[in-house]
This record gives structure tokens, C-alpha cells and sequence, in this order.
């Protein structure tokens, strides 16, 4: 036999095996044919004798050949006992008409989710989105916020100073009211989200890192109901129509009058979720604009104390955990 006769017999032999194999109607035929292809006096094994009579460089690429025959061969045997094992207990054959199984999907943090909703809710109230830094100075963490130089809001232990206490993160979200005011001039709405810092113990309702919405108003006459009015909208477009807005009377430097934001929801009594107040005269003029014709009022609301009330978490640290289990829970 020649070198071709023999690469045209390793051919021959694949292609027979394939089909006797894919024709074997139990298991036992299968069976009989794997014996056939491949047991020891099986027709795979046989072709290696034409090995002797091939040339010496021809040898090698034949080898190889039939070592490909013989694991096609059994890839083909495993693939038919398992057909012919599904179709003998009743398995479930496959149906191509049916949908492919989606694969598993991400989805957003329950943070992120309230953050957005909150932004777009005062979206509607005429609130245009802003951002600043985290990192602060004390100028705008601080000074034009009307907390003066020994006041205790800016002691080392209330606040994460990262540079000789010229800067540091900041520890609520009123900067961007000030980096707002600074460079944009009345009337102007805007909300802004965002992370702050205080060295805060971790309990169930404290963290070290947390996130705020700010709000401000500015324009010709605004008063507190004009505040009141707006926080109501929001907590009601937010929850509900059947909760309450209840303004604690509280101090805060920055505004004048203040005071703490209380919820009402039905069945669990009043939840603080804030503070707000008409902004101070001395924030409005250190930020150059004029006390006389303008009048604003602000807010800030605690972004998880609004996702816990939202999504029913009992505790903050579950926020921060990221245990798949609870993400799954809350989406």
C-alpha cells in the first residue's frame, strides 16, 4: 500500500465510524461499534500496521493522523451514550424553539438607586443637578458656611483633616452650595449628592462615610413656607400622598431660621431624615451675593436614612457590606 492508499484509509475508517456510531440505535449497538472502532482488534487500532510500509518521513504525520481519528471516534461514542441514556430513562431531549437562558445580571446599588430617584424628583420641582470635591478647604467646609475658627464643628476629632488642617474631606455637602453661589449669580435652584466624611462610630444608624443631597434656593422673597412647600412635594412624590413633613425647630450656623426635617410615616411615627433653614444673611454675603434683594432657603437629607426607610434596611452597615444576598433582596 502506498503513503496515499494509507492516509486515504485513515479517511475511509473516520468517516464509516462517524456514521455507524451516529446510526447506533441503543446501547447496545453503540456498543458493537465501539468494539468494532476501537477495541483491541478494532479497525483503528489496524491501521497502524500500514505504518511499516510507509516512509520513514511519512511515519509521523500518519501517527498523528489516526491518533486524530481515534479521539474524534470517541467524542462521537460519549456524545451518542449520552442522547441514547437521555432517550432510555425519559430525560428531557433538547428543544431548539425554546429561549436561551439568560445569564445572570448585575443591577445598581441601593444607594445609587435613591440617589438618582431623589435627583430626579426635584428635577421636576425645578432643581438643576450639581457636583463639587470631596476633598475641601477650610474656606468652603467652614468659613463661608459661618462656622467660625473655634467653633466645635471643627475640631480634629469631628472631622478627617488630610493637610495640617488646610484641607480636608469634607463633612457635608453645603460646600457645593458655596462653590455654587461663587460662581453663578440669583436665581438659581440646585440639588447635589454626594459623599461626606465624619469619624462617626459605626452603629446601625451611624457610618464614618455617608452620602447627602444638598439642596438651595435662591431668589427674591422666598420664606420658609416656600421651604416647607417644597419639602413636602418631594417627601410625597417620593412616598406617597398619605405621609407628613414636621419642621422641628432646630440651629444650624449656616441658616437662620433652622430646623430638623421629620417624616411621618402611617403606622411608624415621625423619622428625621434632615435639616434645612433659611440661608444665613453672612453664607449669601460671604459668597458675594446680596443679603438685601435675595433670600434662600436650604437643605440637606440623609441619602440612607431615605434608602432604609425606602427598602425597609434595618441597619446601615448592610449598605456597605456588599453581600450579594441582601443586593439580591433590595433590587
Amino acid at each position: 500500500m502506498t503513503g496515499h492508499d494509507a492516509f486515504e484509509q485513515v479517511r475511509l475508517v473516520l468517516e464509516e465510524g462517524e456514521r455507524a456510531v451516529a446510526s447506533a440505535a441503543d446501547a447496545a449497538a453503540l456498543a458493537a461499534v465501539k468494539s468494532a472502532l476501537l477495541g483491541k482488534s478494532g479497525r483503528i487500532p489496524a491501521l497502524m500496521e500500514h505504518l511499516r510500509a510507509l516512509p520513514k518521513e511519512e511515519k509521523p504525520r500518519f501517527g498523528a493522523e489516526v491518533n486524530v481519528a481515534k479521539k474524534r471516534i470517541e467524542d462521537a461514542v460519549l456524545e451518542r451514550e449520552a442522547v441514547l441514556g437521555r432517550a432510555a430513562t425519559g430525560g428531557p431531549r433538547e428543544d431548539l424553539t425554546l429561549p436561551g437562558i439568560a445569564p445572570a445580571t448585575g443591577s445598581l446599588h441601593p444607594i445609587t438607586r435613591t440617589i438618582r430617584e431623589v435627583v430626579r424628583v426635584f428635577g421636576t420641582l425645578g432643581f438643576e443637578e450639581t457636583d463639587g470635591p470631596e476633598i475641601e478647604d477650610e474656606f468652603h467646609n467652614f468659613v463661608a458656611l459661618n462656622i467660625p475658627e473655634h467653633h466645635p464643628a471643627r475640631d480634629e476629632a469631628d472631622n478627617f483633616y488630610v493637610s495640617n488642617r488646610r484641607l480636608l474631606l469634607r463633612s457635608q455637602t453645603s460646600t457645593i452650595q458655596v462653590r455654587t453661589m461663587e460662581t453663578r449669580r440669583p436665581p438659581l435652584r440646585i440639588v447635589a449628592a454626594g459623599r461626606v466624611y465624619r469619624p462617626d462610630t459605626v452603629d446601625a444608624t451611624h457610618h464614618y462615610m455617608f452620602h447627602q443631597i444638598e439642596g438651595l434656593a435662591i431668589d427674591e422673597g422666598l420664606s420658609m413656607a416656600d421651604l416647607k412647600t417644597t419639602l413636602l412635594a418631594f417627601v410625597r412624590t417620593l412616598y406617597g400622598e398619605d405621609v407628613n413633613v414636621r419642621l422641628r425647630p432646630s440651629f444650624f450656623p449656616f441658616t437662620e431660621p433652622s430646623a430638623e426635617i421629620d417624616v411621618e410615616f402611617p403606622g411608624r411615627g415621625y423619622v428625621e431624615i434632615g435639616g434645612c433653614g433659611m440661608v444665613d444673611p453672612a453664607v449669601l454675603e460671604a459668597c458675594g451675593v446680596d443679603a438685601a434683594r435675595w433670600s434662600g432657603f436650604a437643605f440637606g437629607l440623609g441619602i440612607e436614612r431615605l434608602a432604609m426607610r425606602r427598602f425597609a434596611v434595618p441597619d446601615i452597615r448592610r449598605l456597605t457590606e456588599n453581600d450579594v444576598r441582601f443586593l439580591r433582596q433590595v433590587h
